[in-house]
Parts: structure tokens; C-alpha cells; sequence
């Protein structure tokens, strides 16, 4: 009895609420409203479409769009029509363009505030005033998956001292046989600066190889090649060649195939009767360029060709990458919202920029622009005429759209996480999904009066 009524003090003792075993509102079944198992399935989309496989673009319309996407876009770099030599000038505003410290604290990974000589000693790593007035235009080659950052460090800062999901210095990645110019050098001589086709930013040296332009260029063009159709594949691994050992390929990406290559010849202490023998780029110990076969296992999701652009194939692309961790700038051996459909569309061939704020107002796309003056009932109105592949982009996001149920509009993206408000409730519920997940759109909201709908700037619909 006595024990009964000290329990029942103690209830009594908690705050109210404190009992509750979840939030006041219903949670769906998955925890994102309108969501079914269905839906995560690409089957349930593609069958619910009447002309799936037909072609969206040929081949001949892809190379005529990304002809289009190199002249006409400002974001993407023709490296291969580079002058035999780079005005240092033009090198000095790129890296400033970049490289800027932010007024606002920074915290490391610890959750300890950056000092402030600190962000001084990265500002003189930069050494900018060793860039010559005219330099000779160096090429080179990726040699293996490799950070792009904002200064030439590893340091990672973030903008809480508890949030760690968002590094301020990481911008994006390159991949094994993406070539670049180099620029310039970090102080230290540890970072390129260097010039991608879709990005320019800082990179390990050792992740770089310098080579001939023309070697360059001629390596991304042979034939026949393989294209990875899987979120990635890797090469096998082997002790004899480390260079070229559990090398990680990402979607889209194109390596030549070594066809004449012995059938009783091992690669790499191997026979290569259950691999593709393909060649990759490798650094040698002088830094330069060279190239070494290697193997790819049979069972890697892989195609001598790019994949037709047909509606089932993009979902059937999208969903590959289905529960990855979000990785901002492709941290975390993932990547963010804008690498995710850039290396779908990939996949086919089809070029878009790198990041959401060049994606969204492409003029190489067709765009569908959207306004202050575009009232809620237009917007949603023309969001339910988006086709399966159109990228739905708000400030800073983008989404491609999979198709539509009961009104509503289902998107596949890669994201931190997404709010919205249940029926009768007055505050958002905020659900942390942080990876590549499926949602309607219409649901959710930007904050606890704006439906995220109401934000979109455009839809790239990448069409004839």
C-alpha cells in the first residue's frame, strides 16, 4: 500500500504531458503523411504510366542539348578549348569568389569555436600572391573519389556547436577520370586549386594526376567503354596494384573497356573471366598521368551504353539511390540533392549543372518559371501537370517529381528533412529523413504558415 501511494505521488509529481507516449497528432504509418509501402516501390510508378518506355530523347537529341548546355550556360567549363595560357587575374577572382569566410561564428567538429587566427592562417594558404601574372595552362585526371573544398583544408566547420551534418567547407566531389585544370597551389603545396567542368574549388594533390590535355580528353571519349547504372560500383580489390584497387565509380560514370585484352592474360593476379577488364587513370610517383587496367566483376550494375531516357528507367535510376545517407556537397560517401539528380540524369547521358541554384534557371532546359504574382491554387495546378523526371527546384532544393496519386504529387529527393502540419494541429511537425526518401509534395510546409509549394522558383522539364 505504501509503495502504491508513493508511485502514485511521483505521477502526480510530473509535469503535464509528461505520460504522453508520442505526439498529440495521428503518426502515419511510415511517419510521412500520404506515404505507403507502394510508393517506395519503382514498379507501383512505372506501371501506373501508359507509355513508360517511350523515348523521352534520342541520343541525337542529348548530344544536341548538352552542345546547347556548354554554350549557353555559364556554370559549365569547356576545359578542352582552355587557352594554351590562364590570365592570373581571372585565377585570383575564382579562388576569392570561393574562398571567403563567413562574418558569422564557426565551430569544429567537437562543437569548439574556430579561432580566429585560425581562419587567418587559412585565408595566407591560399597564397595568392604567388599566382604570376600569366601561367601556362596545366591539365590533369581525378585519380580516386576526392572532396572539393572551400579553403585547402580537411577542417571541418559547421555553424552550431551541435548541428555536425552541414560542413561549410565541403562544395562537392570529383570522381576517378574527371579531368581539370589546375591552377594554382595551396602555400603549402598540398591543394589544387583547380577547374572542373562543372565546378571549381580546392582538392588534394595526390588526388590529381597532371597529364597532356589531349590524352585527357581522348580517355573520356574511347569506345567501347561501360557506364554505371548502379548508385556506384567498385573495382576488385587487389594487392598488386593499389592504384587501381576497390576504385569507387559513381552513377553515370564512363570508363573504356579493354576488349583484345588475353583471355588468359591475369590482371592484377586475376583471370579475368568474370570481370570486365576496363582502364583507369592513375598518378605515378612523379604526379603524372598514367593509366592501368582494372577490373570490374560481372555482377557490378553496369552497361556498354548509356540507358535510354524512357520514364521507367528514370524511376528505376532514382530508386537506386533509395534510403542513402543525405551528404551535403557528396559528403559521407553520399551526395546532396543536386549531385543526386545530376547523376541520374547522367546515367543517360544528359549533362545539367552541379548545383540547385545553376539547375533551377538553366537555359539549356526547359523551363517552367514560377513568380511572386502565382497565386497557391495556380501553383498547385501546375505542379499537377509535372511529368515523371521534371525537377522541381525551391531556394536551395530539388526534388524530381515520380508521378501522382489521388491528387496528389509524389517526388522522390535527397534531403535533411521536411515539416508539415497535421489536420487541426497548430505547430509543424519536423521529421529528420536526412537521406534519399519519397514524398508528396503538397503536404509539406516551409514554415508554420507557408506551404513549401508556394516557394517553388521553377520546373526544368528536360523534354524535346
Amino acid at each position: 500500500m505504501r509503495l502504491a501511494a508513493l508511485l502514485l505521488a511521483l505521477l502526480l509529481a510530473l509535469p503535464c504531458g509528461a505520460l504522453a507516449r508520442g505526439p498529440a497528432h495521428d503518426v502515419p504509418p511510415l511517419g510521412v503523411p500520404g506515404l505507403a509501402e507502394a510508393h517506395l516501390d519503382p514498379a507501383h510508378w512505372i506501371a501506373a504510366l501508359p507509355d513508360a518506355d517511350r523515348i523521352i530523347l534520342t541520343r541525337q537529341q542529348i548530344a544536341a542539348q548538352n552542345a546547347r548546355m556548354r554554350a549557353e550556360d555559364a556554370s559549365i567549363h569547356d576545359l578542352e578549348a582552355l587557352p594554351a595560357r590562364i590570365d592570373g587575374a581571372r585565377v585570383r577572382d575564382r579562388i576569392q569568389a570561393l574562398s571567403k569566410l563567413p562574418g558569422r561564428d564557426l565551430f569544429d567538429a567537437e562543437g569548439r569555436p574556430i579561432a580566429r587566427d585560425a581562419l587567418a592562417n587559412l585565408e595566407a594558404s591560399l597564397a595568392l600572391e604567388a599566382i604570376p601574372a600569366s601561367q601556362p595552362t596545366r591539365h590533369g585526371m581525378v585519380v580516386r573519389r576526392a572532396d572539393l573544398r572551400t579553403f585547402p583544408t580537411r577542417l571541418r566547420v559547421f555553424h552550431s556547436p551541435d548541428d555536425h551534418d552541414i560542413d561549410r567547407f565541403q562544395e562537392s566531389a570529383l570522381f576517378p577520370g574527371d579531368p581539370v585544370a589546375i591552377l594554382h597551389e595551396s602555400r603549402d603545396g598540398a591543394w589544387y586549386f583547380v577547374l572542373s567542368e562543372r565546378y571549381a574549388a580546392w582538392i588534394d594533390r595526390q588526388s590529381v594526376a597532371e597529364g597532356d590535355r589531349d590524352a585527357i580528353h581522348a580517355w573520356g571519349r574511347r569506345a567501347p567503354f561501360l557506364v554505371v547504372t548502379g548508385a556506384t560500383a567498385r573495382t576488385t580489390y587487389t594487392p598488386e596494384a593499389p592504384a587501381v584497387s576497390e576504385v569507387q565509380l559513381e552513377m553515370g560514370q564512363r570508363v573504356p573497356l579493354l576488349p583484345d585484352w588475353p583471355a588468359s592474360a591475369a590482371v592484377n593476379g586475376q583471370l579475368p573471366a568474370a570481370h570486365h577488364v576496363v582502364e583507369l587513370p592513375v598518378r605515378d610517383a612523379d604526379g603524372r598521368l598514367a593509366f592501368a587496367p582494372a577490373l570490374l566483376p560481372r555482377s557490378a550494375d553496369v552497361a556498354r551504353d548509356y540507358l535510354p531516357l524512357t520514364a521507367a528507367n528514370l524511376l528505376r535510376q532514382a530508386f537506386k539511390f533509395l534510403g542513402e545517407r543525405y551528404g551535403w556537397g557528396h559528403s559521407y560517401n553520399a551526395r546532396d540533392c543536386s549531385g543526386f539528380v545530376s547523376e541520374i540524369y547522367r546515367s543517360f547521358g544528359v549533362l545539367i549543372p552541379r548545383n540547385t541554384s545553376a539547375q533551377a534557371v538553366s537555359p539549356a532546359l526547359n523551363r517552367l518559371a514560377f513568380d511572386a504574382g502565382d497565386g497557391h491554387g495556380e501553383r498547385v495546378r501546375r505542379l499537377r501537370e509535372a511529368r515523371v523526371g521534371d525537377l522541381v527546384y525551391i531556394p536551395g532544393h530539388v526534388m524530381m517529381v515520380i508521378g501522382h496519386e489521388a491528387g496528389e504529387v509524389f517526388a522522390i529527393h535527397d534531403t535533411s528533412g521536411m515539416a508539415w502540419k497535421p489536420e487541426g494541429a497548430d505547430d509543424l511537425v519536423r521529421l529528420h529523413l536526412n537521406g534519399v526518401v519519397v514524398t508528396p509534395i503538397l503536404p509539406m510546409m516551409s514554415n508554420a504558415t507557408t506551404p513549401t509549394v508556394d516557394r517553388i522558383t521553377s520546373i526544368q522539364r528536360i523534354r524535346p
